[in-house]
């Protein structure tokens, strides 16, 4: 280990000698001086790797498949941060197949959003939210001008439907309702968030689901429908 020390020694001042002698004329044996020195960097830790292996003791054969079992590694690492967006997009669309009105999310490289979101079976495009962070499964509805929350959606997002006031008319399914006024803390569509959004809770009994209206559709930047899919831009 010794003598391995000074011969590395000697040659890391055998390569510092060089280069501060031909500083000046910019090349060291035939290389450009930031070459040489990144030559001589490399073949000093190589003869530092080549000397611990043979020390020891590990076949070489072993240590070969190691380093190779290591460089694949690596290249997966990269190829998967190179490509995360496109791998993001077939997770989404996987997830969105197995689970019925899962959002499909794509970032770009310019940190631009699009959810989509697949018609679901009755024609309708549904859409499973997340209010205050609780899920929420809303049909996206055009003709409602405001998000508009069923009594027990309202509940699951920590609101009390027996504490509002009722004092706005709205057109159900069933019929006309009263409806009160609320903020919501947060909504989410896929990864497109807002924040301190508008919304109506209706009273028990009065809706079945909850309706994705257009004051969250107007916050976006568009939104078209693309045959049987409902793309929403941020």
């Amino acid at each position: 280990m010794g003598r391995l020390f000074w011969i590395i020694i000697a040659l890391i001042g055998g390569t510092l000698l060089l280069l501060m002698a031909n500083s000046d004329g910019g090349s060291t044996l035939g290389l450009a001086n930031d070459d040489f020195a990144r030559f001589a960097y490399m073949g000093i830790w190589g003869i530092v790797l080549a000397s611990a292996l043979l020390g020891s003791g590990i076949r070489l054969s072993h240590f070969l498949r190691s380093m190779a079992i290591w460089v694949i590694i690596i290249l997966a690492l990269v190829a998967g941060y190179q490509y995360r967006y496109e791998l993001q997009d077939v997770g989404h669309r996987i997830t969105a197949g197995l689970i019925p009105g899962s959002p499909i999310s794509v970032r770009d490289d310019a940190g631009l959003v699009t959810v989509t979101l697949v018609k679901a079976d009755n024609g309708h495009f549904e859409v499973r939210g997340e209010v205050n962070g609780a899920s929420v499964p809303f049909m996206v509805d055009t003709g409602a001008s405001s998000i508009v929350l069923s009594a027990t959606d309202a509940r699951r997002v920590g609101l009390d439907p027996d504490k509002l006031a009722y004092g706005v008319p709205v057109m159900t399914a069933n019929g006309m309702a009263s409806a009160a006024n609320v903020t919501l803390d947060s909504i989410k569509i896929g990864a497109i968030e807002r924040r301190n959004i508008r919304a109506m809770v209706v009273k028990d009994g009065r809706m079945a689901g909850s309706l994705l209206g257009m004051n969250f559709l107007n916050s976006l930047s568009g939104f078209s429908v693309r045959g049987d899919r409902l793309v929403l831009s941020d």
